[in-house]
């Protein structure tokens, strides 16, 4: 009979015991269902619901079910669903003590807690792996500092950049991304246990006593939101389908670039595949399927909103589905980071075909424009200027290059014989004034700030994940 099943005098029809499962994805939250059960059965013992005796003995079961389920994750099974599991299994070994384990909780805030203390852990992983990323761009970035190549608006030749620019912008990227994680931990870190189905408890219920044990940072304050509530999976799903999709321009990058028409990277054997039937063949199957699978996290989200846009309070058996996407969400972008932060360093740049093509004369075309600007004339009259020189070349098959001094002039007196030194991607790079441009002393710069914050980073990070409590370590605790 099912934990709520007193009053019922018929079973569920089987179809509808198929329909209403969950065991099969939510088991993963099996530890922290047993470290949540454990925080609060020493709740109850500190205000006199459960007595010192029945605390030793819960303590003993729950401890050899955690031992169990670790060395036998097939345990699980035969129940609705993992709280229900837990219940029953601790009620079957140590009768009527078991039965008090609920006193003055609900599933509804059981399962709330649960969600928190597994996304706490979840986001701290995955904040490493950020971490990680991160840290193998940065060394790209340096390695490439001065590396030219072309800069793209429109999938168009632009001007010159460096691959070392490129790696700055997807860390940038990246970089938004830890920031957003770590607000939504804020939000995460609430304790929502106490809140009862809807409405709290008659029953004594110290919540800060709880949320001590569990190194919750706040309580709620609405038992109603508290037991509904699901924009934190909503942000963490926004910002799950946010990262993948900066993955996934990533690895669009890689698939340009490796295509023969670019030919600006080799692929890594290990990281790549070939073609059953044309042996030539090495294709970018870790990029593509990371495009690919971005689709699937966008989805989740979307899943998501559809889920919440109606429901009206408290809880509804509806957020039952929050668990599938969520999971999802979190499995693929764990898999993908490890991926990557593997894949990026073993790519081949051919540097020479990137310092070839960025040195092409029409991506100067700026930059002389601004030479002009620099001499006094109005921007709009010097891209005029520019663009009839690029058309003089274009219908007389010329380059920038190999235009005469006199030829120059007869577009405009201030050409000098200067403009030849501009005509190169070193000048182009390192001419750049501005902050934030790809000119490679500016970038050390940026590199060494951006070194100094993810330092910073890690630190709290370490300092959240080692707040994270432990059942292991909670049991010697009380």
């Amino acid at each position: 009979m099912a934990l709520w099943g007193s009053r019922w005098r018929k079973s569920l029809e089987e179809v509808v015991e198929d329909f209403t499962y969950s065991l099969y994805f939510d088991k993963r939250l099996w530890k922290v269902d047993l470290l949540g059960t454990l925080a609060h059965v020493v709740m109850l013992n500190k205000i006199g619901i459960i007595s010192q005796e029945e605390l030793a003995v819960l303590k003993d079961e729950i401890k050899n079910l955690y031992l169990e389920i670790s060395n036998n994750p097939d345990l699980i099974r035969d129940s609705e669903d993992i709280h229900t599991f837990v219940e029953e299994s601790l009620t079957k070994r140590i009768g009527d003590i078991g039965k008090k384990i609920h006193t003055g909780r609900s599933r509804n805030d059981q399962v709330i807690l649960d969600l928190r203390l597994y996304l706490r852990e979840e986001t701290c992983d995955i904040a490493e792996l950020l971490i990680n990323l991160r840290k193998v761009l940065l060394e790209l970035s340096k390695k490439f500092i001065s590396t030219p190549m072309p800069g793209y608006t429109h999938l168009q030749q632009a001007q010159p950049v460096t691959l070392s620019h490129y790696f700055l912008a997807y860390d940038a990227m990246f970089s938004r991304d830890l920031q957003r994680l770590e607000d939504i931990y804020k939000r995460v870190d609430v304790l929502p246990l106490g809140s009862g189905a809807l409405a709290g408890s008659t029953i004594p219920l110290d919540r800060e006593y709880t949320a001590e044990l569990l190194n919750f940072s706040k309580i709620s304050d609405n038992s109603m939101d508290a037991v509904s509530d699901r924009d934190f999976v909503l942000e963490f799903l926004f910002f799950s389908a946010l990262t993948y999709n900066h993955l996934s321009r990533l690895a669009e990058e890689i698939i340009l670039w490796a295509t023969k028409e670019f030919s600006f990277v080799k692929l890594p054997e290990e990281y790549s595949t070939g073609s059953s039937m044309m042996p030539q063949k090495r294709n970018p199957d870790v990029a593509e399927l990371t495009r690919g699978k971005c689709g699937k996290l966008i989805g989740n989200l979307v899943n998501m909103f559809t889920i919440m846009k109606g429901l009206p309070l408290s809880y509804n058996r509806d957020l039952q589905e929050d668990k599938p996407s969520l999971f999802s969400s979190i499995d693929e972008l764990k898999i993908a980071l490890r991926v990557w932060i593997g894949f990026l360093p073993k790519i081949e740049f051919d540097t020479e075909r990137m310092y070839k093509l960025s040195s092409e004369d029409f991506l100067f075309a700026t930059d002389i424009a601004e030479y002009l600007v620099l001499k006094g004339v109005p921007f709009r009259e010097a891209h005029k200027i520019v663009g009839e020189v690029v058309r003089f070349c274009e219908e007389n098959n010329k380059k920038f290059r190999e235009l005469s001094l006199e030829e120059w002039r007869g577009f405009s007196e201030l050409f000098d014989r200067d403009i030849f030194d501009l005509l190169n991607p070193e000048s182009s790079l390192n001419l750049k004034k501005t902050y934030g441009s790809p000119n490679p002393v500016i970038n050390k710069d940026v590199i060494k700030k951006r070194e100094e914050e993810l330092r910073n980073i890690i630190d709290r990070w370490h300092k959240l994940k080692s707040s994270l409590p432990d059942l292991m370590r909670l049991l010697d605790k009380v």
